[in-house]
C-alpha cells in the first residue's frame, strides 16, 4: 500500500512511523506540502509541492498526485486541510482512495475551541469556565463568578500561538490584543471571521496535564486509547512524557469517542486538578504526543492501514511506564532532495 501525508511540515517521526509500515510490503510514503524545505517532506519516499490549502487547485492536484503514486489512503498531518479533506472525502473514494478524516462537523467542533468548549458542556463533558467575548468575561471578573489568574488563547490554530497566563487586568489585555495581532499576521486570519471573537479567555485551572492519543476505526468506533503524563512542554507540543494507565481517562476516552465519533485518531489534552479530569482541547489528527504513544506499542499508522485494506486489526498491549523526549537532530540535505513537482 502506497500512502500519502498531507500538510507533511516537519513530522519526520511519523513519516518514519508510516514507512515501517507499509516497507515490508514494497509500499511508499508520499508527503506533499506547500513549502518544499522541510523535515517531513525529506523523510519521504517521494515528495510533491503542492498549492497552499486555501488554493482552488489543491485537492485537484492532491487528486493527481495520489492516483499518479497509485496511494490508498491519505492522513493528513495539519489542523487547516482537515476541513478541506473532509469535504472531498466522496471525490476521492470514487477512485479508490480512503482518506481517513473525520467528517466535517466533527473537524469544525475540534478546530474551533469555543465550538470544542459548547460540545463538552452539552455532553456533561468537564470542561473549564471559557468565555469567547472579553467585554463578557470582564463582567464575570466584576461580579467575582470569574477570578483571576485566567488563560487567554487562540480560538483556532495549533502550537504557532502560544497559550498566555494572565494575572491581573493589565496582562489578560496585553495578551488578548497580542493574539488578535499574531492571528492577523498568521494562517488563522482566514478562520476568523470576526476579531471580536477570535481570542478565549478561560479558568485557569491547576493540576497536572495529561495527552491522551484516542483511536476510531473508518466507521467512527471506539477501539483504544492511550495517556501520558505531561512532564514537559515546549512551543505549544509536547516534550516529555510518561505513558500512564489510569482507568478515569480510559473511560473518559471511551465516552468522547462515543459523543462524538471521530474516524482515526483524536489526540486530547486534559488536566486533573485532584478531582476531577478536565478536557481542555480536541485535535482530530496526529498530535504532537503521538510519538509517546507509538514508542509504549501504539502503532496506530499500521491499525489504520489494516483498516483501510479491510483487514482485521491488532489491538496492541501497552507499555505502561514508557518515559521518553523528543531531540533535535540537524540534517544535511540538498534542497530539492526527493522532491518530484
Amino acid at each position: 500500500m502506497n500512502i500519502l501525508l498531507s500538510s507533511v511540515g516537519r513530522r519526520s517521526y511519523l513519516v518514519e512511523y508510516f514507512k515501517k509500515t507499509v516497507e515490508k510490503e514494497g509500499g511508499k510514503v508520499i508527503g506533499v506540502n506547500s513549502e518544499a524545505f522541510s523535515s517531513g517532506m525529506i523523510a519521504c519516499d517521494k515528495s510533491f509541492l503542492v498549492p497552499l490549502v486555501t488554493n482552488k487547485e489543491y485537492i485537484p492536484r492532491l487528486l493527481d498526485i495520489a492516483k499518479q503514486e497509485n496511494v490508498s489512503m491519505i492522513v493528513s498531518l495539519f489542523d487547516i486541510d482537515l476541513p478541506v479533506l473532509s469535504q472531498a472525502k466522496s471525490l476521492f473514494a470514487k477512485e479508490g482512495i480512503e482518506i481517513v478524516v473525520s467528517s466535517e462537523k466533527v473537524i469544525e467542533i475540534a478546530n474551533d475551541k469555543w465550538k470544542t468548549y459548547n460540545f463538552l458542556k452539552e455532553n456533561n463533558i468537564p470542561t473549564p469556565l471559557t468565555y469567547v467575548r472579553l467585554t463578557d468575561a470582564i463582567e464575570s471578573l466584576k461580579d467575582k463568578s470569574l477570578e483571576y489568574p485566567l488563560f487567554v488563547k487562540p480560538r483556532w490554530g495549533m502550537g504557532s500561538i502560544g497559550i498566555y497566563r494572565a494575572d491581573n487586568k493589565e496582562e489578560l489585555l496585553f495578551f488578548y490584543q497580542y493574539i488578535q495581532k499574531q492571528i492577523k499576521e498568521s494562517y488563522l486570519n482566514s478562520m476568523s471571521t470576526d476579531q471580536n471573537e477570535s481570542v478565549l479567555i478561560q479558568k485557569f485551572i491547576d493540576g497536572t496535564e495529561y495527552g491522551v492519543d484516542i483511536l476510531n476505526d473508518l466507521s467512527a468506533q471506539y477501539v483504544m486509547s492511550v495517556a501520558k503524563e505531561k512532564l514537559a512542554m515546549r512551543a505549544g507540543e509536547t516534550d516529555a512524557a510518561i505513558v500512564v494507565d489510569i482507568p478515569a481517562l480510559t473511560k473518559l476516552s471511551s465516552e468522547l469517542s462515543k459523543v462524538l465519533q471521530h474516524i482515526g485518531n483524536l489526540d486530547i489534552d486534559v488536566l486533573f486538578d485532584g478531582k476531577d479530569y478536565y478536557v481542555l482541547e480536541l485535535n482530530a489528527r496526529f498530535g504532537g504526543g503521538f510519538p509517546f504513544s507509538y514508542l509504549a506499542g501504539a502503532d496506530f499508522p499500521t491499525m489504520l492501514k489494516d483498516m483501510v485494506s479491510g483487514e482485521k486489526i491488532k489491538v496492541p498491549n501497552i507499555k505502561i511506564g514508557v518515559k521518553a523526549l523528543k531531540t533535535i537532530l540537524p540534517l544535511l540535505v540538498e534542497t530539492g532532495d526527493k522532491l518530484d513537482g
